[in-house]
């Protein structure tokens, strides 16, 4: 059951040190914590040297140079030592339980990823745009532990890799500055038998900052998520999928944006679900790489 917890993180020095913390605080230490450092500058490398005196657990720094989500999580996974891989990721924190309760859910259901719900917090938004940004950054799914029959996204997450046969980079570098890479990597585990599952105990916390909040970004975030359906159906070579999304698209995108137009004017409160749909529906439709919003592997201001 020895489990290595992976950390990719990129220039965000408060955020890493607020992750760590929460894995060093877990009632079930991990076999040890590796932190990859995706900037070219090597910025987390202080931060991490001031754990390195007494830590409960090993913490191992890796430094990937070449900018990409894609690398940062391959980079982790060629280093890690476990047979059990937990993703977090460096604007999120785990639960004191986290780690145990996903332990706890794979022995229980037999399962071989694990996923767990994520609170979004420090909103700085109200209103429409507050509830869109809740909706974008929060992750909930069944009230009790329970086998999925599809996956959620890589943070906070738990993989045995002793149930796969994985290639030597498992993340997809075509989608490292876009995201989605998580999607193609659990559709490839999905083709080996994957189990999926849900564990309610194995919950955090995702810190959003200011600029991650602005209209401009939670709409480029929205149009990603999107994207990801008929992006995912591409790199899997299944040309009647990516019809079928696009198909998808257009119905979200032609009923659902009026329809949130009028939500804004007559009820606030179902304004950003359909908002979310629709924007999500013109990703599905546009999903072609000349359109992706770049997230990751460099410093971005945020869209205004």
């Amino acid at each position: 059951m020895s489990v290595s917890v992976i950390i990719p993180t990129f220039q965000r020095p408060d955020g890493i040190r607020r992750a760590l913390d929460s894995v060093l605080a877990q009632t079930r230490l991990p076999d040890e914590v590796v932190i990859v450092d995706n900037d070219p500058e090597a910025s987390a490398r202080a931060v991490i040297d001031t754990y390195q005196a007494a830590p409960p657990c090993p913490v191992r720094y890796i430094h990937e140079p070449r900018p990409g989500v894609s690398n940062a999580r391959n980079a982790g996974f060629a280093a890690a030592k476990g047979r059990f891989i937990a993703f977090l990721d460096d604007d999120e924190t785990a639960d004191p339980v986290w780690l145990n309760a996903l332990l706890a859910t794979a022995s229980d259901l037999d399962a071989t990823v694990i996923f767990g719900p994520l609170r979004g917090a420090a909103l700085d938004a109200d209103g429409v745009r507050g509830d869109l940004a809740l909706r974008l950054y929060s992750r909930t799914g069944p009230d009790q532990d329970e086998k999925l029959e599809k996956p959620y996204g890589c943070g906070n997450s738990l993989i045995d890799r002793s149930a796969f046969t994985l290639p030597e980079a498992p993340f997809d570098p075509r989608m490292n500055v876009s995201g989605g890479e998580d999607d193609v990597f659990f559709l490839m585990l999905a083709g080996q038998g994957a189990r999926f599952a849900w564990s309610v105990q194995a919950s955090g916390v995702e810190w959003v900052d200011p600029k991650r909040t602005t209209w401009g970004y939670l709409a480029a975030r929205s149009f990603a998520f999107g994207q990801g359906a008929t992006q995912t159906a591409r790199h899997a070579g299944q040309p009647v999928r990516i019809a079928f999304w696009m198909a998808v698209g257009l119905g979200q995108a032609v009923v659902y944006t009026p329809l949130a137009a009028l939500a804004a004017l007559v009820a606030p409160s179902k304004a950003a679900t359909l908002l979310d749909k629709g924007i999500q529906g013109v990703g599905k439709l546009f999903w072609i790489k000349a359109f992706e919003p770049r997230f990751y592997g460099q410093t971005v201001a945020a869209p205004s």
